[in-house]
């Protein structure tokens, strides 16, 4: 690899991959269990706005019809893991929409009832920086200490003019009041991106991997902006028809914009397949293994690895 002081062995990548994060501190691989329990946003029940960043698309849970209790959910889950991969260690993911937009005592009881779920190695809950109050960090900070707990934010960009095309209803500023009112607790942190939202440039992107560079989140999720059927977004784009980014450009982007990023980070995701009955574009999205496979390569090309700029600062 170069001068590249940073060997992640175990997937023979130039990234820190979360395969790699498990293996080296759990000893194996871990799998998540996606928990719906029916929450909704700021910016869909109008307290902040409606209808949802334009790119939702219903929270993405797999249990929206809200017939199943939260144990019957991480039974189903958990028997669906061990289906596939056999009895593996099972994190509880809460993912559909906004999983700390609730009063505090029924999210702490949430939470409780989670960890007396058999087998539960962890819980993984994913939220909104502007919907952290003292009250729930507080009900967060208690559960940190009983499980391995991570906490996702949705950032997406750096840029408030995105922000606001997007209709995410909070500024990067109350992301990052969230954020360090998270880190100051010392609760793990998984930061989302979204490479490809309409107007961004690739220095537009590339400023937003600087931004969390800085920020050293414990994890980050790197995703191509998805245009799903149903979705306002959808219908901006048959309207508009604004211009999306080629695997190419996605390639060249993320390999530039994992240089920023110190190895530390784990890269929980650097791609993202849309559900293909449901995707509109970009097509190429749906092959994800080809999109890691060029990922690899590119590097490899450039002989470019995570924190490689971070490294040339340095020195």
């Amino acid at each position: 690899m170069g001068d590249n002081p940073f060997m992640f062995s175990f997937d023979n990548k130039r990234y820190h991959t979360l395969n790699y994060y498990n293996k080296v501190t759990y000893g194996k691989k871990i799998y998540k269990a996606v928990l719906d329990c029916g929450f909704t946003c700021p910016n869909i029940d109008g307290s902040k706005g409606v209808g949802g960043c334009i790119f939702c698309d219903g929270g993405s849970g797999y249990f929206t019809d809200g017939a199943l209790s939260l144990s019957e959910q991480y039974k189903k889950e958990r028997s669906r893991i061990f289906k596939k991969y056999g009895e593996v260690p099972v994190t509880a993911y809460f993912q559909a929409n906004t999983n700390t937009y609730a009063l505090p005592e029924y999210l702490k009881s949430i939470y409780s009832e989670t960890l007396s779920f058999e087998g539960i190695h962890g819980i993984s809950i994913g939220t909104r920086a502007d919907c952290l109050s003292d009250e729930i960090l507080y009900i967060l900070s208690e559960l940190n200490e009983k499980t391995n707990l991570t906490v996702e934010l949705g950032m997406q960009t750096i840029h408030e003019k995105t922000l606001e095309y997007i209709n995410r209803c909070s500024s990067h500023d109350e992301f990052l009041n969230g954020y360090y009112r998270l880190k100051k607790r010392g609760i793990r942190t998984c930061v989302h991106i979204i490479n490809g939202l309409p107007g961004e440039s690739a220095e537009m992107m590339l400023e937003t991997a600087a931004g969390l560079s800085e920020m050293r989140p414990e994890a980050v999720k790197i995703q191509m902006l998805h245009i799903i059927r149903g979705t306002r977004l959808a219908e901006l784009y048959e309207r508009e028809h604004f211009r999306l980014l080629s695997r190419d450009e996605y390639v060249d982007i993320t390999v530039k914009q994992l240089e920023y990023l110190s190895p530390d980070t784990v890269i929980e995701r650097i791609t993202g397949d849309g559900d293909k009955k449901k995707l509109i574009a970009p097509l190429w999205s749906a092959d994800k293994i080809a999109t890691l496979g060029a990922i690899d390569r590119r590097q490899a090309e450039l002989d470019s690895w995570q924190g490689k700029r971070l490294c040339s600062e340095e020195n």
